[in-house]
């Protein structure tokens, strides 16, 4: 379960890089009830998207050479350089070099052997998003990858994830939590690409996931606010009521109506 109790190897900061940041205030804000603080002058345009004051992701616009607009993951490392370099080693390359983000942290984003960038955020005067796990905010992550055995033993050497196979109908889901932090502390997935046709049009990327009061109408309000449907609401059961979107400039990400987990003992 993601929660902002975070550890290292958790998601502890996303972000969605577009070319149009009004337009992506307008659309968040509409969906999920986020309102844009600006990070500062001297911040390049970045800042914070909120939820009752508390950060729940962060935001800038970006030029077509930065990349096609996307949301990225980012990762907690108690050592961003040593992080970067270990990605390296295992496979993976460095997209961003390790930097101090004004005394709030470090930050890096890497790519993984299958090209897929992620982040490194190591904690300073910001630990990580302020609200994780409920409505409007981070809840999951998921990677669809060519390779799940590659995938796992990369993340595994860098970040220091364990993976389990939990069974669902139809297959096996590869879970991954934090090392020693158990099933309990499971915060995302490993897909295979050729498992989803959807997903494969777009090649192997991580894809994050935002918990949802109501999945329906939240599908219906993004495309009322020019987003697209990727995949509609659909049951899974056990899990969730769950829809993929892309906001109206292309980034992706999902939403979830999680059911409810009954607790053992």
């Amino acid at each position: 379960m993601l929660t902002t109790r975070f550890v290292n190897g958790a998601p502890n900061w996303l972000d969605v890089g577009t070319p149009d940041i009004d337009g992506a205030i307008s659309f968040y804000g509409g969906l999920f009830g986020w309102q844009f603080q600006s990070a500062g002058p001297d911040a390049g345009g970045y800042g914070f998207f909120q939820l009752s004051g508390k950060t729940a992701a962060g935001g800038m616009q970006t030029t077509p050479e930065q990349g096609p607009p996307s949301w990225t993951i980012y990762f907690q490392s108690p050592d961003a350089e040593a992080t970067a370099k270990a990605a390296e080693q295992a496979g993976g390359s460095v997209l961003f070099q390790p930097m101090d983000v004004m005394g709030q942290g470090h930050m890096a984003v890497l790519a993984d052997p299958a090209g897929v960038p992620f982040g490194i955020w190591q904690p300073g005067q910001t630990k990580g998003v302020d609200v994780a796990g409920d409505p409007g905010s981070l809840c999951w992550a998921e990677l669809y990858t060519p390779d799940i055995a590659r995938a796992a033993a990369f993340y595994n050497q860098v970040l220091g994830w364990e993976t389990e196979g939990v069974p669902f109908p139809g297959g096996t889901y590869t879970c991954v939590n934090p090392a020693g932090a158990g099933p309990d502390a499971m915060f995302g997935g490993l897909v295979p690409l050729a498992d989803d046709p959807s997903e494969a049009q777009s090649g192997a990327h991580w894809l994050p996931y935002f918990e949802v009061t109501d999945t329906d109408a939240t599908v219906s309000k993004a495309q009322e606010l020019g987003g697209t449907i990727r995949m509609p609401a659909t049951d899974l059961e056990g899990v969730g009521r769950i829809a993929r979107l892309a906001d109206p400039y292309g980034a992706h990400f999902a939403v979830i109506k999680s059911t409810p987990q009954q607790q053992e003992g």
